[in-house]
């Protein structure tokens, strides 16, 4: 049976991937402390399905580093490595110390790697690690893999969870080039699904765009103009799940659609699909980040990945989720 293990495994990623693994039969373990700011829930109330229904399941609530100390065994295959503190630009322009500690949380994990020595590690970085410097109004453009190159100058990423996100990268190379510890990094952009923490952009607009179906005007954090590129974690499993095995040595991969829509663009098309036409404005004493961050999708496209839900089809998911969790003010005029 493959042993897997997902740290940081009971947050909106992590929860797609466990159901994942469990219906192959694996033997899956999640070590998870449900801390704030990370979007975890105890796997007794996940929202899309209930993992304690799969023998193969293991639940331990606890800090991963804690974890570490005592869990060494050399039997685990495949480890999804999604610790993280984000809770949302909110929180990463407002506490970018309390996001610090992702320093801490990846340099436990490469180092009980060494010792434990994981077949594979599936390492979820952040399109957030790209250098701020290629995603301003004047300057913007599709981000490439290989923007970040840790043999060159390295430009500035966003802020301290991306200088995280950068390091993790950096010693899943080392890791690599001194220990062989096979790794593949990830750098999803703007992923999106139907049980998002409301902490996300993306959830946070259909519900309000649900609840406010007779306003005039709604509103949008920032400037609204800002873009970002919107996947799918349907997608975002799928292009993992394809290409976990195509790269060893600590290299990146984009998880990105390379199409890039503003945030009062988004709230349009959403309002669209259930016949609802407000004005959108921007709220700009709210953060907002960069100006445009999308990612360039030629490495995907070489690995086999096609991205098959639109940003129309997703919304249309997340609109029938809150529904079918009654967690409207009011009723869909569009189904």
């Amino acid at each position: 049976m493959t042993h897997s293990v997902v740290v940081g495994g009971a947050g909106f990623v992590g929860r797609r991937f466990v159901k994942y693994f469990l219906e192959k039969k694996n033997k899956v373990i999640v070590v998870d402390n449900i801390a704030k700011y990370t979007g975890g829930i105890h796997p007794k109330k996940w929202p899309m399905y209930n993992p304690f229904d799969y023998k193969n399941f293991r639940f331990i609530k606890k800090d991963c580093r804690k974890w570490f100390l005592n869990n060494k065994d050399n039997d685990f295959d495949y480890v999804l490595h999604l610790a993280a503190v984000v809770g949302g630009r909110n929180v990463i322009e407002k506490n970018p110390l309390l996001v610090a500690d992702d320093l801490s949380i990846d340099s436990h994990y490469w180092q009980w790697a060494v010792i434990a020595k994981p077949k594979k590690t599936l390492c979820f970085s952040s399109s957030a690690c790209y250098p701020i410097s290629l995603q301003k109004k004047e300057s913007y453009r599709l981000l490439k893999e290989n923007d970040v190159d840790f043999n060159s100058v390295i430009r500035a990423p966003d802020l301290s969870y991306g200088w995280s996100k950068l390091t993790c990268e950096y010693l899943a190379r080392i890791a690599y080039e001194k220990h062989n510890l096979k790794s593949i990094c990830y750098r999803p952009f703007s992923g999106y699904g139907e049980d998002q923490d409301l902490a996300y952009p993306f959830p946070s607009i259909c519900k309000r765009i649900i609840n406010n179906q007779n306003s005039k005007i709604l509103k949008v954090w920032g400037s609204g103009r800002q873009m970002r590129d919107f996947i799918h974690i349907d997608d975002c499993v799928s292009a993992v799940i394809k290409t976990m095995d195509k790269i060893n040595n600590g290299d990146a991969l984009n998880l990105s659609t390379g199409k890039l829509t503003s945030f009062i663009d988004f709230t349009k098309i959403a309002c669209k699909i259930i016949g609802f036409n407000p004005k959108v404005v921007g709220v700009k004493k709210n953060p907002e980040g960069v100006f445009a961050r999308g990612g360039d999708t030629t490495k995907q496209k070489k690995l086999g990945i096609r991205h098959k839900i639109s940003l129309e089809e997703g919304i249309k998911r997340s609109f029938k989720y809150f529904l079918n969790k009654k967690e409207l003010n009011g009723g869909l005029s569009w189904n």
